[in-house]
């Protein structure tokens, strides 16, 4: 990054997401919420109840910053204000400060869908939530996720999470799913190097004529040894 962008910081993008809350008996501050919460989340804790221990175990740290008028809130607090938050408005701030994390990246960014653990519930009709998350392997660090509603629509999902990201100079790394001409593209469009899976054994064929003569060329990829081997038959 150059030395005279700005710095753009974690709490600066997060003041984009709207409070929805009544302005009336507010014990904590909207930021300080969303800001315990992403950095806690950041550390692997997945439950609400883990991001309310593992914020009592930093407080001093977390006291830096956020000004925690109410001291930490509860994990029901947590958990309540984000399912009155604008998801589409979290999820843009959140891409915005990734995007200026990654213009930092180097390395390898793995891009790969995984479905939430403990999600699925048919009696209740709630079905398995997947995600595509992009992973820079180097510095730890998810950069952007999108939710997709069938593992199927990771296709889909791909390129518009490698539209939010910088990438120049970077590899990406994607499974089979992800082996497509316009996701290879679209890498390609954002200045980076790509690592696709082949799917099997891959085979191509052309017929043309050249210097008077008909020249059928076959090219195959094998899978187990990621080798290109050319037969030329005339």
């Amino acid at each position: 990054m150059s030395d005279t962008k700005k710095e753009i910081s974690l709490i600066e993008c997060m003041k984009e997401v709207p409070d929805s809350r009544a302005p009336y008996n507010q014990k904590h501050k909207f930021l300080d919420i969303i800001i315990i919460a992403v950095t806690v989340l950041l550390c692997g804790m997945d439950t609400w109840n883990e991001i309310e221990d593992r914020a009592y175990s930093k407080k001093e740290w977390l006291g830096t910053f956020p000004e925690l008028p109410g001291g930490i809130p509860s994990h029901d607090t947590i958990n309540r204000e984000f399912q009155m938050m604008d998801p589409e408005k979290l999820h843009a701030a959140f891409f915005r400060w990734t995007g200026a994390i990654a213009e930092k990246i180097e390395g390898v960014v793995a891009i790969d869908g995984k479905t939430v653990r403990r999600r699925r519930d048919d009696a209740k009709g709630n079905h398995p939530v997947h995600v595509v998350s992009a992973w820079a392997s180097e510095a730890s660090l998810v950069l952007g996720q999108l939710r997709v509603d069938e593992k199927t629509n990771e296709i889909k999902a791909i390129p518009e999470l490698l539209e939010f990201l910088c990438l120049k100079g970077c590899i990406v790394i994607i499974d089979a799913m992800g082996t497509q001409k316009q996701i290879a593209e679209k890498i390609i469009e954002k200045e980076a190097d790509y690592i696709l899976q082949v799917k099997g054994n891959q085979y191509y064929k052309e017929i043309c004529m050249e210097h008077g003569r008909q020249e059928i060329r076959e090219y195959y990829v094998e899978m187990n040894y990621s080798q290109v081997s050319r037969h030329k038959k005339v």
